[in-house]
């Protein structure tokens, strides 16, 4: 028997690779675009991506929680350092069962333990694990109306159709709308896997969900027999600015009881997010499981490292010490943009937004018709003037709305906010 191979020199030819269907449409995701417009023009200040404050990076903190792994490395035979479970960390994963708990005011029996916690590669990792094991192409999932936009080009990545839970004229969940898009979608013969909402201080519109609107969603699936999985994205729920927004999770509301639900978030924007430590809390054992599995093959096991830091700094005080401190730095951020965006006039030109309570973001609305998407004119000449910002039009699961934007105080000093401001009021007072 004979074998013939080709030889290297063959790779040199003109053939074309053939991808599977979720290659054909990967896509660069436009938060890298976004990146790279600031990286490689001078001068320019971003107000897009949502990076933190490097002036309260917790570098005392993560010191002190490197030393005491080193001092007690013998004990732990360097565990630190090694490979971690699928799962994660065990106490790790009780102190955020706990943490939820407190939050949501968990009675003893609904309150969440080690085993419904799993660790991730940031919250995003969990979004694409509960998207993987849940929908094929084609599928549709609800989505909150603007709605994290790095989900939403996931989405599109996966084949997933995003639908917007539709709102009413004050920016509330408009249910009777949403039980008339339910019906059109059954009559279409199209399956809904999933909801999904960024419920406290979302981006990008900062707003939070009460408890009335998330019940209002679960009675409208509800009254139509769809008890399909929930995911609420509560990755800024720590990070409000003076008082907690009291609304409990889905966890803890019973009109949510008898639909999976998967609770995300993250512990690295109100820390450190270059550890990239998230979680997901996940009430449903077989849709658990299944992205335990699919984890595996991802990783078999979110960076151990990483996961220890964060560990002692839950397992003492130093993670309130650190949410202590940005609090009130966000804040002084939030005003200063905000304040500067009034003192430079953007509000006379036909401009609208909501000052935030907490969050990394201001959510703009500019005058109808004004074209505010990547490729306008308004956003060159933008890029022009020397700031960069998130179009709003990426935000939205379906009928985009072209005049609105987003703003990221997160990263920028309080002079820059200022300047940056300045540099955009004097773009919009030439639209």
């Amino acid at each position: 028997m004979t074998f013939s191979f080709m030889s290297a020199s063959h790779n040199t030819h003109n053939h074309t690779t053939m991808f599977s269907r979720l290659g054909e449409r990967a896509a660069p995701p436009t938060i890298a675009r976004l990146m790279a417009m600031a990286l490689e023009t001078p001068g320019l200040l971003s107000l897009a991506a949502g990076f933190t404050d490097n002036a309260t990076l917790p570098v005392d903190f993560v010191g002190e929680a490197w030393r005491a792994l080193c001092a007690d490395a013998v004990a732990s035979n360097n565990e630190f350092l090694q490979y971690g479970t699928n799962q994660g960390r065990v106490t790790l994963r009780r102190l955020i069962a706990e943490r939820i708990s407190r939050a949501d005011r968990l009675g003893s029996d609904g309150s969440l333990s080690e085993r419904d916690v799993f660790i991730t590669n940031g919250s995003q990792q969990a979004l694409y694990l509960a998207m993987q094991v849940l929908c094929d192409p084609g599928d549709v999932v609800l989505v909150d109306r603007p709605s994290y936009f790095v989900f939403l080009e996931m989405l599109r990545g996966l084949g997933i159709e995003a639908r917007s839970l539709p709102i009413d004229a004050g920016n509330r969940i408009d249910t009777v709308a949403l039980g008339k898009l339910l019906d059109d979608l059954r009559e279409e013969g199209r399956r809904v896997r999933a909801v999904y909402f960024v419920s406290y201080f979302c981006n990008p519109s900062a707003r939070c969900l009460d408890e009335a609107e998330k019940n209002g969603i679960a009675e409208t699936l509800a009254a139509r027999g769809m008890f399909i999985p929930v995911i609420e994205d509560a990755a800024y729920r720590e990070l409000y600015f003076e008082n907690e927004y009291s609304a409990r999770s889905v966890l803890a509301l019973p009109a949510w009881k008898p639909f999976p639900k998967l609770y995300t978030a993250t512990l690295t924007k109100p820390f450190a997010t270059g550890l990239k430590v998230g979680y997901g809390a996940c009430t449903d054992e077989a849709w658990r499981g299944r992205m335990l599995h699919v984890k595996g093959h991802h990783d078999f096991g979110s960076a151990n490292f990483g996961q220890a830091i964060m560990e002692h700094a839950l397992a003492g005080k130093n993670y309130e010490r650190q949410l202590a401190r940005l609090r009130p730095a966000y804040q002084a951020k939030m005003l200063a943009l905000h304040g500067a965006l009034i003192a430079a006039g953007l509000r006379e030109c036909g401009w609208k937004w909501v000052e935030p309570t907490g969050g990394l973001y201001i959510w703009l609305e500019a005058p109808h018709g004004l074209d505010t998407g990547m490729d306008s004119a308004f956003c060159h000449a933008c890029i022009e003037a020397g700031v960069l910002y998130v179009p709003g039009d990426l935000c939205f699961g379906d009928s985009p709305e072209k005049n609105f934007i987003r703003l990221s105080f997160g990263v920028l000093g309080l002079a820059d906010l200022e300047e940056a401001a300045r540099r955009f009021a004097s773009v919009a007072k030439q639209f």
